[in-house]
């Protein structure tokens, strides 16, 4: 520096520095480093930053004053810089030449200045509103200056005067400006101008924080102060920033992706091109025939590579490019993170060589001190900083990954739908998803952990020379043990997916058929099958936690293994080598460091482990075929079809048998197709492969225009009535009364607690089969589309109502005349009136034509008409007529049931409409909705505007319950009931062992430094092996109790509690009473039974286990502390105090930011599965990018309560670590103040300790809010396995014969009932008795409570007076199972779950294998099975979804033909079934049941026409009860009912 400064001017001097108490920096140094470093750092940092600024514009802001200042300051500052330069010049003048740094120091400042003040200018121009880069700068110069500063006024001071005037001024000038830029530069300027934090009612403030703010997290305090005065609500949370949502996001993966899908396919182009076009080998015999014959054999090898070459697009590639680069930012951070981590034990080196030292200066103590905290506090804000990076992009690659599913599983083909369930994909959302995020936070130390493993073996190496290889080679021999537990880890945890996977698939059918199931008293058997998975479940997760307790004892033992090592050997090798304090301690401080990069490692590999088969199973999704867009032709304009299909040749999947074979169908423009079969001949798969919904193996299908669809099971969506009509259709009152009026569903309206506006529960359930169905046609009406795909809708419903619903809707005079219709259908009776009939055979046409045609052809369908067509066909005409004479002969009450009523009488009909209104009480349960008064061809808009109005002011009921979250803290009683289920005893054990294992790790550490002060007096030798030998003990016992509380904790009594817990909601779930599951949806049980299960399986342990070790230690730092310098408690109460406060507001909000994420979860998994199901629907419409909207509207909504989730770790991580940092602090001011009286092993002990406190600070608050999350698992388990429960399942003393019930007597004494409290009875005062062997159809409209009379004998509903006996038994007294399995039911909706058919019809396996042949052959499914090659043990996908509804059907009577028990009730079970399979039921019913007594809810009269006995039910009371011949001669509502259907004149 000597050109610089001039001879003068020394640059450094030691003896003014360092070796003095008043120390000061020699001016050249001041002038030269001091005053360059922040332009360096502005200069160095200027390019990079005007190249983001230019990338990232964000609008401009206006000047402001505060801007102004800034840069009035700015330009003020350069011309004080610059007065010192032209000063300069003007003493060169007077001949006085200064050194040329008084040159070039204001020169380079000057220009810094104006580059400063440019910056200001440009930063507002592109929007920044608070500039980091300029803080920085500031700050730096501000630093720099301070010491100028004191040493100006040093020098006044001594010399009594200021000798250098100008520059005196100048200088103090130039300080205040700075100084004032710095505390300007705090403040945060405007919003630009447009920016979307204006339009935002609720934006997160992070947007416009300012530079401090950002770095500390100020701006999360807001939301934690209001999240401690009261619990957080949804209205409480901040937008999700821009970039974070879905709308961003998702399609930033999914155009890597297309990328990664398009590159795959072209290079397996090539290479198969390349493979095929190798010349064929030459045969003739040229001279190189032996070439010729190598050749093959060349194909061959080309070929075997090229099947390994084909390589699949890789999903890992596609996440890199969308989220690699924001995520190194991340990474960037933490470069500097470690770099900084390694400052600390030096500066304890220097902190214990002072504390030797007797006369140095105490300054150097406390800037040592105030260095160490400095540093601390550095580390902090940008390990925070990374952190941020890496959580959000964690949540970015969710978010996407989510989105990326879901689209693809709205287009994926049949054949991939079932090789992965619905529960299956749910959980590669929420699972896999989830897997991803927590990957990516720790990802970063997979390169990160080596570096800081090498430099602490660097900086250990410097300090114990080559002793320290002992210690790296117990780490490396730890390696290899840890690999190998990973890998084993792995293996349990890929296996425990499995049976999770399949416990939650079984809990999910047994959820969705827990009606039949009752019914059937099954439970027993389901509840044995979901134990023995759960056990299965729980041995895996045993193993898990031997291993567990093995690893955790290697990484806890690992550093101070090392470290007794590493201290033997180094003290055994050589003599003379001494163990000092300074050498002891700063090791101990760098093994501390060395623990959480080897601490981490391990379970970053196994998350990276677990994250690839996570991201195997969602590429394999991913790549699943999609159907073919462009397999149904929409375009088709040609032709006068509207559609046509011409030799199609249709599977379910590519390699399956076709389904369907050489169909041809022309349908034109406008006109009915009716499509007739058995059952199981592919008439769904006809209107599927219209749809596009099967693979099309060969032909061509098109349609002409849009399409409408109604599936024969109907999807209903779990939102109001009027949403499911509308589907996303705007809504149009007139057209939409219209639609009503046709559909019948006008009066079911009047019934519903909300009018249109009833929420319906998830599948439609507080609808009946019939209300869904008219839904589902409704829907496909309102749509106003082209053509309209009826997949058998009149099933369902009721004779008069289908009548009505073809009338009005679907027949030649119906709303829909003049466009395409194509119906299948089952019902006789409407076949005259359509265009065309198409007769299927076993997936081939085989006859087609108008209905006169097809019986002058006298083929199939003629012989077929001639056994089913009872009466042939009522004619209209004549029904009009009688319908005027009716209204005299008739009692009001018997009009409600006409079809036809005259609209020349509205005053009547408006009575009886009132009337209606009155009487009708809709039943939640299984009924077919009759309508009640239906008018032809109007669409009386006053009349429903009137109604709605009435509707208003009622309070809309919602049926479900909107999941309770809990509020506030939880419960210590919550605690007290997982104690419990661990038990006290071991509790408190527990409790002790941990205690015991920190106090052995304290007596090593404070035996370590007695021994390092033998180095002081000189009597190391005689001690080393004594030394050696209790540390080494100390340091055993500590992994031994370790290990014992391990294995007692996790592989014992937790595991223990988890089983009992499962085991309790499972109980309580399976007994609890029907209704519970009608206002509980299944997601939400699923959800407990597998998010919360999982959460008491795996979580609460591990947060247990680190909290425990994390509070011992952290009590074990105080009490050192405390113990050696006593000072140290009075800092502790106020930073205690500070600690409790930070962590009661987090606590509080981090609770119910997590409550709020977990009750927003939900939806999403919901509405996906709901889409799953009905996602031939959702395409049918065209409403797939809708429902694409709507999830990501609720993953968004899930992500802006995850998001403020993880700021708030961040923002308590910064405070706490703030705290800590004050501890080192303190501990490091107090060993100075007292060096007189420490040793330097204490000293380096109290310090050591403290610089590790803020790891453990930090985990037990971050401890303490997850188990106070997750301990939620536990209340809300607990709060299913305590529902309310049906009476018990047998009643020991009341125990029915065995052969009972003999006879089948039945009898109702003042029989009521009601569905839940508070509702109205469905049965008033039924009383009735049937004799054994009678059989009984019960008929009347919808809420008459047919259905109810069913239910009330299985005692699905309890009575509410009166009884019911069976034999002279009272069977309210009995076990529900001992009375559910002594009668028999076919129930409405035929329920069948996975496995085998075995397995369906006897679940308990009571029957032998004839028994069962027997039943089939009786239900004609004989020929059906006997075809499978499996017979018996064909498997049942998911609900049945592989046989037909009919044959579903019949398996119901299979099993009813198994059970053969006296008392037989049928739920019109033949709805779903063609004509044919119908009788053959009756007919079976007929032989195989006489003697027993038959209860019939029916639907088609014809089928109860010969019954002893007909119970007519009229708003839940007894009609008309008599013979059918007696009931139609007295001219009674049943005989209406029968005229209606075409069964008397």
């Amino acid at each position: 520096m000597e050109p610089l400064c001039g001879p003068e001017l020394p640059f450094w001097e030691a003896n003014q520095t360092l070796h003095t108490d008043r120390p000061d920096l020699p001016e050249c140094f001041q002038l030269s480093v001091l005053s360059w470093l922040p332009c360096v750092y502005l200069w160095a940092v200027c390019p990079i930053y005007l190249f983001y600024l230019k990338r990232n514009n964000r609008g401009y802001i206006m000047m402001s004053i505060m801007n102004r200042f800034k840069t009035v300051f700015g330009l003020l500052l350069w011309i004080v810089c610059w007065t010192d330069l032209f000063y300069t010049f003007h003493e060169l003048r007077q001949g006085h030449t200064q050194p040329p740094i008084y040159f070039v120091t204001p020169l380079v400042l000057g220009m810094t200045m104006l580059l400063a003040t440019f910056l200001i200018q440009f930063e507002r121009l592109r929007g920044v509103q608070s500039s980091g880069v300029l803080f920085i700068f500031w700050f730096l110069s501000v630093l720099c200056a301070v010491v100028p500063f004191r040493s100006k006024i040093l020098q006044a001071s001594s010399q009594n005067e200021v000798t250098d005037k100008l520059r005196f001024t100048t200088f103090y000038f130039y300080f205040g400006l700075v100084v004032c830029e710095l505390i300007l530069c705090c403040f945060n300027e405007k919003p630009p101008l447009f920016s979307n934090v204006v339009t935002d009612p609720n934006p997160c403030p992070e947007a416009t924080a300012g530079f401090l703010s950002t770095m500390t997290f100020w701006w999360f305090t807001r939301l934690a102060i209001k999240g401690y005065k009261q619990p957080l609500e949804n209205k409480d949370l901040w937008s999700l920033n821009q970039r974070d949502s879905s709308k961003v996001m998702v399609p930033k993966l999914l155009q890597e992706w297309e990328k990664e899908l398009a590159k795959a396919k072209s290079e397996e182009n090539l290479s198969s091109q390349a493979v095929y076009s190798k010349p064929p080998p030459s045969t003739t015999n040229h001279v190189g025939g032996g070439g010729g014959e190598s050749s093959p054999e060349e194909v061959e090898v080309l070929l075997s590579n090229q099947k390994t070459a084909s390589r699949q697009p890789s999903f890992l590639r596609a996440l890199i490019k969308a989220f690699g680069p924001y995520f190194l930012i991340g990474s960037a951070y933490k470069l500097l993170q470690d770099v900084i981590t390694f400052v600390n034990p030096q500066l304890l080196r220097m902190l214990i060589s002072f504390t030797k030292q007797k006369g140095a200066p105490d300054w150097w103590g406390y800037s040592l001190a105030a260095l160490m905290f400095f540093t601390a506090i550095l580390q902090t804000l940008i390990l925070h900083r990374h952190f941020q990076y890496c959580f959000v992009t964690g949540m970015n690659i969710r978010t996407a990954v989510i989105g990326a599913i879901y689209r693809k599983a709205l287009v994926i083909t049949n054949a991939a739908k079932r090789s992965s369930t619905v529960g299956e994909v749910v959980n590669l959302m929420s699972v896999d998803a989830q897997r991803f995020m927590d990957l990516t936070t720790f990802l970063n130390l997979l390169w990160s952990a080596p570096l800081q493993i090498m430099l602490a073996l660097y900086f250990l190496w410097q300090n114990l020379g080559p002793s320290v290889l002992a210690g790296v080679a117990v780490m490396v021999m730890l390696i290899p043990l840890n690999a190998v537990i990973a890998m084993k880890t792995r293996a349990y945890q890929v296996e425990q997916m499995q049976h999770k996977d399949a416990r939650i698939k079984l809990m999910n059918e047994i959820l969705n058929g827990i009606k039949v199931l009752k019914l059937y008293a099954w439970e027993n058997s389901f509840k044995e099958k979901v134990l023995a998975i759960r056990q299965k479940e729980l041995n895996v997760l045993r193993k898990t936690a031997y291993l567990g307790a093995l690893s955790t004892m290697a990484w806890t033992s690992a550093p101070f293994l090392v470290a007794l090592t590493t201290f033997a050997v180094f003290v055994t090798v050589d003599e003379n080598n001494v163990l000092d304090a300074e050498r002891a301690f700063v090791s101990l401080s760098l093994f501390n460091i060395l623990r959480f990069p080897l601490n981490m490692l391990p379970q970053v590999i196994s998350g990276l482990v677990q994250a690839s088969v996570s991201l195997k199973r969602i590429q394999r999704f991913l790549s699943h075929d999609e159907l073919d867009q462009d397999s149904v032709d929409r375009k088709n304009t040609a032709t006068g079809f509207s559609v046509t299909v011409v030799n199609g040749k249709f599977s379910w999947a590519k390699e399956d048998p076709p389904v369907l074979q050489n169909i041809n169908v022309m349908v034109p423009q406008g006109s009915l197709l009716a499509v007739v079969g058995h059952v199981g001949c592919g008439k769904s798969s006809l209107i599927s492969a219209l749809l596009g919904e099967v693979e099309k193996l060969e032909g061509e299908v098109s349609i002409r225009g849009s399409v409408a669809y109604v599936p024969q099971q109907a999807w209903i969506q779990n939102a109001t009535l009027r949403d499911n009509i509308l589907f996303g259709r705007p809504y149009n009152e007139p057209k939409y009364c219209c639609v009503l009026e046709a559909c019948a569903l006008t009066p079911d309206l009047e019934v519903l607690p909300g009018g249109d506006m009833t929420e319906i529960g998830e599948k439609g359930i507080n609808l009946s089969g019939g209300q869904r169905q008219r839904v589902s046609l409704a829907r496909a009406l309102y749509s106003d589309t082209d053509v309209y795909l009826l997949d058998d809708p009149l099933s369902a419903v009721d004779a008069h109502v289908a009548k009505h619903i073809f009338d009005n809707l679907i027949g030649p005079e119906g709303v829909l005349k003049g466009k395409t219709r194509i119906l299948v259908t089952h019902g006789i009776s409407f076949l005259p009136q359509v265009d065309n009939i198409m007769v299927m055979v076993e997936g081939r046409v085989s006859e087609m034509g108008s209905y006169q045609e097809l019986l002058k052809q006298n083929g199939a369908f003629a012989e077929f008409l001639r056994n089913y067509a009872l009466e042939d066909i009522v004619e209209e005409e004549e029904a009009t007529e009688d319908s005027i004479e009716e209204e005299e002969l008739f009692p009001e009450d018997a009009l409600s049931n006409h079809t036809d009523m005259v609209d020349s009488e509205p005053v009547i009909n408006e009575a009886k409409r009132n009337f209606i209104r009155q009487i009708s009480i809709i039943s939640v349960d299984g009924e077919n909705p009759k309508s009640r008064s239906v008018r032809r061809h109007t669409c009386s808009q006053r009349k429903h505007s009137d109604q709605q109005e009435k509707k208003k002011p009622q309070e809309m009921q919602k049926l479900i319950q909107a999941e309770t979250t809990e509020t506030g803290r939880v419960k210590s009683k919550v605690y007290l009931e997982y104690a419990k289920a661990v038990g006290f005893l071991l509790s408190v054990f527990i409790c002790f062992l941990y205690g015991c294992q920190s106090a052995a790790a304290i007596g090593a550490n404070v035996w370590l430094s007695q021994w390092t002060n033998d180095a002081s007096g000189n009597q190391t030798k005689e001690n080393v092996h004594m030394r050696v030998g209790v540390y080494a003990a100390l340091g055993i016992a500590q992994g031994a109790l370790l290990l014992a509380n391990c294995l007692l904790c996790r592989a014992y009594s937790m595991l223990r509690a988890a089983k009992l817990m499962h085991h309790n909601m499972l109980q309580g779930v399976l007994q609890a009473p029907q209704a519970f599951f009608e206002s509980t949806p299944t997601g939400r049980l699923l959800n407990r039974f597998s998010k919360d299960v999982d959460t008491i399986d795996s979580h609460i342990p591990d947060n247990v286990d680190i909290w425990m070790r994390t509070f011992w230690y952290t009590l074990n730092v105080l009490l050192i502390c405390s113990a050696l310098t006593p000072m140290f408690l009075i800092v502790i109460a106020p930073l205690m105090v500070f600690y409790w406060w930070v962590q009661r507001f987090y606590v509080a909000t981090s609770r119910q930011l997590k409550r709020l994420e977990s009750v927003s979860r939900s939806p999403i998994y919901s509405h996906f599965s709901e889409t799953v199901t009905g996602s031939s629907v959702i395409r049918a419409y065209g409403r797939h990018s809708a429902f694409v909207v709507m999830s990501d509207m609720k993953v968004d909504e899930n992500q802006k309560s995850y998001y403020p989730g993880i700021v708030s770790n961040r923002w308590l991580g910064v405070r706490i670590e703030f705290i800590g940092n004050c501890m080192v602090l303190f501990a490091a001011v107090f060993a100075v103040t007292g060096k007189e009286n420490l040793n330097p092993g204490l000293v380096g002990l109290s310090v050591s300790y403290a610089l590790q406190v803020t790891m453990s600070l930090n985990w037990m608050v971050r401890m303490t809010s997850d188990l106070e999350s997750n301990i939620v698992a536990v209340e809300r388990v607990k709060e299913y396995s305590e529902t309310k429960t049906e009476a018990p399942w047998e009643v020991e003393d009341k125990k029915p014969p065995p052969e009972w019930p003999m006879e089948g007597n039945v009898e109702f004494h003042n029989y009521s009932v009601r569905y839940r409290e508070g509702l109205d009875l469905v049965l008033k005062n039924l009383t009735m008795s049937v004799k054994g062997g009678e059989k009984i159809g019960i008929v009347g409209r919808t809420g008459a409570g047919k259905s109810s009379m069913t239910l009330c004998l299985f005692r699905l509903l309890e009575a509410a007076a009166g009884e019911i006996t069976i034999d002279g038994v009272k069977i309210s007294e009995l076990g529900l199972h001992d009375l559910r399995s002594r009668l028999t039911i076919i129930p409405q909706e035929p329920v069948l779950f996975s496995g085998t058919l075995k397995m369906n019809l006897d679940p308990f396996e009571k029957y032998s294998d004839e028994d069962m042949w027997r039943a089939l052959k009786q239900s004609h499914l004989h020929k059906f099975v006997s075809n499978q090659p499996a017979k018996l043990d064909l498997e049942c996908s998911e609900g049945g979804e592989n046989l037909s509804v009919g044959q579903r059907q019949l398996v119901c009577l299979a099993r009813a033909l198994l059970r053969k028990t006296r008392i037989l009730i049928l739920d019109e079970a033949t709805a779903a079934v063609d004509l044919e399979t119908d009788d053959l039921i009756q007919s079976t019913i007929r032989t195989q049941f006489e003697d027993c007594t038959v209860f019939t809810i029916a639907h088609r009269l014809n089928t109860i026409m010969d019954y002893t006995r007909v119970l007519v039910l009229d708003k839940g009371q007894i009609a008309e009860f008599d013979t059918p011949a007696n009931l139609l001669s007295q001219r009674g509502v049943f005989y209406g009912m029968a005229k209606d259907a075409g069964l008397t004149q």
